[in-house]
């Protein structure tokens, strides 16, 4: 049943629906409650005060039922502990109909166990409403009431409500309460209103450290980072000394901030105070160590928790992912799996990008199996926004390891889908030459008046270079603007001189280099080279490579290329030239690295690499298929 529902019916209804409510389901434990004459009120009330704290919601009902039997409810202490108990066991509608059903006798104290149930449980809006029929049937609030009414107006964005309730306490008497305070603070943070946030925290008598981190966290939200820093140093000053909330959100802005020595210096301080021993300041120091790509540091910390749970998995497998290290981020997935802790939709997004990277399509495929398994993301906890992020990144993992049919079949059956979801399926088939399919999906787009963006271009203008359509390339080049209202960058030049010049349109290709109203960056250069390398058209490489080396003189894919194409040509003195500058620049080429994905992980290959347990085995192997390729003709580029 709909709560506001609820709401409605259980005024209108007798007060028998309550006890039919309650008794029917709980008959049988009743009896059992009835044998003993023991339990007085003082006695189901700190009982449903377990109950509260255990969620132990059977329990609550016997002694709910037990209650209506002996008449113990005519009591505000007891509509309140009810309420109380139902909140805490996400049972709202329950709450509703305890309270409507004593609602003549409801004091505030009722009123705040209401109030602060709907904004425990997320309804926050209904919170609000009893919160005006308070105010309506002149129940006086009291400093218990304002902390949870403020945090309910924050998360409707009331910010002229919350204004109001802010003069009602300076009437009240209650504007230098430090949990009201607090509230006001951490709420004018949020909306913004810096300049009302530190009026309320300057006059406030006393500012405990639950205050400062109140604006500590305030700070971090709305991106003042150097104020964090500020705030934090003037606890310091004042005599207060942080506690493990403190330390944990200032982590989390160091780690934004990439501070790798004040995040350093933080770390000594909650060894010191000893809070490194605290799960929540470990995963924040994982994750500062992490952003500051220090990732030693974020996997000895992490090896120390003794009790890691998922916010520790998630922070180390991120880590990992986020700096391209994307065997090891699978090799920690098998590992939290082993541990026997339970993946969540953030290790899901965390580890997605690395079978993508790996191009391993089994393990992406298993962790897919997984979610449908488990159900994660169709248990209606999570948001819609949640469910289209992992399923773009579940596309974007079929799309890069070449399963479009795979790719399609998530695309489809997505409720909702965003710019991304529409971008991936574009991408995806560009890069597998689908050129005609790629311009279907935009087309579709355009119907379903989802506006492209600059990525959107980047798709399709590849996806023409890759099926050798020119022709739309050029239409769309010419339209972005125009049409869409997409400015196009260098990405967009460059995607459009790729697909010149695989078409063999060089010159065209090398006109638009010059002319186009962005300084072309040597990554347009290069991309014209290759071309040139294609073609084996050396006249117009010399031309485009004294471009690209003038930006890049120590880049060794320049000369890597050139060398190429200089070799395909015939002109071996030339190669020994380039290679004779390669080695004046000090430029050498980066050792090539290969993988391939087996039932047992990812295996990875280094050009000359001798640690690998099976080195003997492997250069055999890489000899005997290295005589076979020159039997068959191959020769070697640089």
């Amino acid at each position: 049943m709909n709560l506001r529902t609820v709401l409605c019916v259980s005024r209108i209804h007798k007060p028998c629906c309550l006890s039919l409510h309650f008794s029917s389901s709980s008959s049988k434990s009743n009896a059992k409650l009835s044998d003993d004459s023991s339990y007085s009120l003082s006695t189901c009330v700190a009982s449903l005060q377990g109950c509260a704290h255990h969620k132990n919601l059977s329990k609550g009902k016997e002694l709910h039922s037990y209650m209506l039997t002996n008449a113990f409810l005519n009591s505000p202490v007891s509509t309140t502990s009810l309420i109380n108990m139902y909140s805490k066991c996400n049972r709202m509608e329950d709450a509703v109909l305890v309270f409507n059903h004593q609602a003549h006798h409801c004091n505030v104290f009722a009123y705040n166990a209401i109030i602060s149930g709907f904004v425990l449980n997320g309804l926050a809006e209904d919170g609000f409403e009893f919160y005006k029929r308070m105010r309506v049937l002149d129940v006086r609030p009291d400093k218990f009431t304002f902390p949870c009414v403020i945090k309910a107006c924050c998360d409707i964005v009331e910010v002229l409500e919350v204004r109001k309730i802010h003069g009602l306490l300076f009437k009240l008497g209650l504007e230098l309460d430090v949990f009201i305070g607090s509230a006001l603070v951490n709420t004018y943070l949020k909306f913004g209103l810096i300049v009302e946030a530190q009026e309320v925290f300057e006059k406030l008598p006393v500012r405990d450290v639950a205050l400062w981190n109140a604006l500590v966290n305030g700070y971090a939200q709305i991106g003042r980072l150097d104020e964090v820093l500020e705030v934090f140093k003037r606890m310091g000053k004042e005599g207060v000394v942080p506690n493990r909330f403190t330390v944990t959100g200032v982590l989390s802005v160091l780690a934004l901030m990439e501070e790798f020595n004040n995040g350093r210096a933080i770390h000594g301080f909650a060894m010191k105070m000893g809070y490194v021993s605290g799960v929540a300041v470990s995963n924040a120091l994982i994750d500062m160590y992490g952003k500051c790509m220090h990732i030693g540091d974020a996997l000895e910390i992490f090896e120390t928790i003794n009790e890691k749970d998922i916010f520790s998995w998630n922070s180390i497998i991120s880590v990992h992912g986020q700096c391209g290290d994307y065997g090891v981020t699978l090799r920690l997935f098998d590992r939290m799996l082993g541990a026997g802790v339970k993946p969540d939709l953030v290790t899901i997004t965390a580890v997605l990008p690395a079978c993508s990277n790996l191009v391993a399509l089994m393990h992406g495929r298993q962790i897919h199996g997984y979610m449908i398994v488990n159900g994660l993301g169709k248990d209606g906890n999570h948001k819609d926004t949640d469910d289209v992020l992992v399923n773009n990144a579940i596309m974007d993992m079929y799309a890069k390891c070449g399963s479009m049919r795979d790719a399609h079949s998530v695309f489809c059956k997505m409720r909702n889908k965003d710019v991304a979801s529409w971008n991936i399926m574009i991408m995806g088939y560009g890069m597998q030459g689908h050129g005609d399919e790629a311009l279907d999906v935009f087309s579709r787009m355009c119907e379903a008046q989802i506006k492209p963006d600059a990525v959107t271009f980047i798709g399709v203008l590849s996806a023409c270079s890759h099926a050798g359509l020119v022709r739309h390339g050029r239409e769309l080049l010419t339209r972005m603007k125009s049409k869409y209202g997409v400015d196009p960058t260098i990405e967009h030049y460059a995607c459009v001189i790729d697909m010149l010049g695989r078409a063999g349109q060089l010159e065209d290709a090398y006109e638009l280099a010059k002319s186009m109203p962005i300084e072309a960056n040597p990554v347009v250069w290069r991309t014209l080279l290759a071309a040139c390398r294609l073609h084996g058209n050396a006249d117009l490489a010399d031309v485009v490579v004294r471009q690209v080396l003038k930006l890049e003189p120590e880049h060794c894919g320049n000369y890597v290329l050139m060398s190429n194409i200089y070799g395909v040509s015939g002109r071996y003195e030339d190669v020994l030239d380039i290679r004779q500058a390669m080695r004046q620049q000090n430029v050498k080429k980066a050792p090539g690295c290969s993988w391939i994905e087996l039932k047992n992980g990812v295996r990875t290959f280094i050009t000359r690499d001798m640690t690998h347990p099976e080195t003997n085995l492997i250069y055999v192997t890489l000899n005997s298929l290295t005589v076979r390729m020159h039997e068959y003709g191959y020769v070697p580029n640089l």
